[in-house]
């Protein structure tokens, strides 16, 4: 990814009434990559992206969007960013190969509508007005909508909501496609698999503020308590097996013949325990390394409790 800033915000502030929905939050999406941004329901983070959008003024603190303000800026933004909206923003009357083509032609270097018609499997609903469409085909013209004109930018707010799987990975490989060709693509989404398997970033949301902001791997490495599991004999001599390892590591027979390894675990640590068992003539069986999955960060963050 660039290091430059395709948005960034600082501080911002929107309200409805008396409710706060987004608190002080502060975001940079780094430009040519994918950012996902997470958070439960009411945690602030489709205000946010409505903001960045142009469709909500702030109430407070800054936004810039392709260094431009997104209300302010509108007119020079809108040509040079793609949004694809939850629910709406299609005219319930037009077909959909129609409103598709429309968009189009308003772009100079439009994608290949023909192309775009066949990857999100459009062909069999050209010709059916967008009100008469499943909810799956709705999401996927709605995407088809936010990427035909070739964005530098593109938002799409849970973008595969109510997909069956293979519309699913359809959405997927498109916005990999799109990344590779420079774009930078904000997503939210409820699903932590999508957001493990597609984003370079990823921004935690609840509260109305940012409570945490990095790679995949480094918020799972983050929050984990990395674990190292066996099987084998029971009662092995673990006083032994520490001895081997590094000193920070703990070992423990969490029943007769099962056993837990904790510490940093890396292929090392890995290698070690192995080449141990091997050394005392134990054969171990299912050796597994656990980590804390996004989802088990994302829990940890926000807690458990169900949100409305």
């Amino acid at each position: 990814m660039s290091t430059t800033a395709a948005v960034e915000i600082t501080g911002l502030v929107k309200r409805y009434g008396e409710r706060t929905a987004v608190d002080g939050l502060s975001l940079t999406v780094p430009a040519g990559g994918v950012t996902a941004v997470l958070g439960p329901n009411g945690a602030g983070k489709t205000s946010t992206i409505e903001v960045c959008e142009g469709y909500r003024r702030p109430d407070g603190g800054t936004v810039r969007v392709l260094g431009l303000d997104p209300v302010r800026q509108a007119a020079a933004l809108r040509p040079r960013i793609g949004v694809m909206l939850q629910s709406g923003g299609v005219y319930s009357g037009a077909r959909a190969e129609e409103m598709l083509r429309h968009m189009a032609r308003l772009h100079a270097h439009p994608l290949d509508v023909d192309d775009l018609i066949e990857r999100l499997g459009l062909q069999s609903c050209g010709r059916t007005t967008y009100r008469r469409l499943s909810g799956g085909q709705q999401q996927r013209l709605a995407l088809a909508l936010a990427v035909v004109g070739r964005p530098e930018l593109v938002f799409l707010d849970e973008p595969t909501a109510g997909l069956d799987p293979q519309a699913r990975r359809a959405t997927w490989d498109l916005v990999r496609d799109l990344r590779r060709d420079g774009v930078t693509v904000v997503l939210t989404t409820h699903h932590m698999d999508e957001a493990e398997q597609l984003a370079d970033d990823v921004a935690i949301v609840d509260a109305g503020r940012v409570v945490a902001q990095g790679s995949p791997e480094t918020l799972c490495r983050g929050g984990a308590e990395n674990t190292l599991r066996f099987t084998g004999r029971p009662g092995l001599d673990l006083a032994s097996l520490l001895k081997a390892l590094p000193p920070e590591s703990a070992a423990v027979e969490l029943t007769p013949g099962s056993y837990r390894v904790s510490g940093t675990v890396d292929p090392q640590l890995l290698a070690t325990v192995a080449s141990w068992c091997a050394q005392h003539g134990v054969m171990p069986d299912g050796i597994s390394v656990e980590r804390h999955t996004l989802e088990d960060v994302f829990l940890e963050l926000t807690g458990k409790e169900l949100r409305g």
